[in-house]
């Protein structure tokens, strides 16, 4: 079966080859972390996640802040059977949600993990917003709440950083139809069912931004977004991290078109200890 399932359609077979995002026909997890608290309060609630970092990436960004995991397929190799009964040996009720982390190039593999399954927390489907509406679609059946990254207005870019020369266009359509698949629904400050909009500032790069924050007005009604400071330089392709003075005009553009609902963050988060050890 030809892989299609992001917008780079490299139809390529997995039982024989790879693609882009270096992954076959098997789902690998390079990390699982218990009751993880590192993501905005109505994703984590009072418990934490239980985050599944998957290797690989159908991105593979300059800057990842997870670039040991994203740019290899390094960790366990599970089947699609095989990872359900991952997920089902965890007392599920001891987290506030199952959050896939970069599941995007696993996305019809995922589909048949959780077939049938019914969970009695949130699936979190946290990604590079780099996606195709067919797999939006198929994924919508068992994902109760996107976390999606908008990266990039200017595709120049986006392909220049990740590779993605038709990013813009693609994070658009996806995010426009996650947000009319999954109305928000909340439950004592947890988000239940909805989408959460990401977006990272970085360093010389306001104006992508801004546009950025333009776009999400044009296509979500009443977004929750979450504007991130947290980029953190490893050397490339930037040589330091975020000036304040460029975050302030950001948010300030947020306030000033009405993107009120949602969260920004604290300089402090701008730290390699803050990166996940993997």
């Amino acid at each position: 079966m030809m892989c299609t399932d992001c917008p780079r359609f490299c139809k390529v077979n997995r039982n024989i080859e790879k693609g882009f995002c270096g992954a076959q026909n098997k789902i690998v997890v390079a990390k699982i972390i218990e009751n993880f608290t590192w993501e905005e309060p109505c994703i984590s609630g009072k418990k934490g996640t239980l985050a599944i970092f998957f290797a690989g990436c159908n991105l593979k960004c300059s800057y990842c802040q997870n670039f040991k995991i994203s740019h290899s397929l390094v960790g366990q190799e599970f089947s699609p059977e095989q990872f359900r009964q991952k997920i089902e040996s965890y007392q599920l009720e001891k987290y506030s949600a199952i959050e896939l982390i970069t599941p995007t190039h696993f996305s019809s593999l995922l589909s048949l993990s959780f077939e049938n399954f019914c969970s009695p927390i949130p699936i979190v489907w946290n990604s590079s917003g780099y996606e195709n509406e067919q797999t939006i679609e198929k994924i919508a059946k068992f994902v109760d709440v996107f976390l999606p990254d908008f990266k990039y207005a200017d595709n120049i870019l986006a392909q220049k950083l990740s590779f993605a020369p038709n990013y813009f266009e693609r994070a658009k359509e996806a995010i426009a139809l996650m947000a009319k698949l999954k109305p928000n629904i909340w439950q004592e400050g947890v988000l239940k069912s909805g989408v959460l909009i990401r977006h990272l500032v970085l360093p010389q790069n306001v104006k992508n931004s801004l546009d950025v924050l333009d776009a999400i007005k044009q296509i979500v009604d009443k977004p929750f977004v979450s504007i991130m400071s947290q980029f953190t330089p490893f050397g490339k392709p930037f040589d330091r991290a975020l000036l304040p003075l460029e975050y302030k005009i950001v948010l300030s553009h947020a306030q000033k078109i009405g993107l009120n609902e949602g969260y920004m963050q604290d300089f402090s988060s701008a730290k390699t200890e803050f990166v996940p050890n993997f």
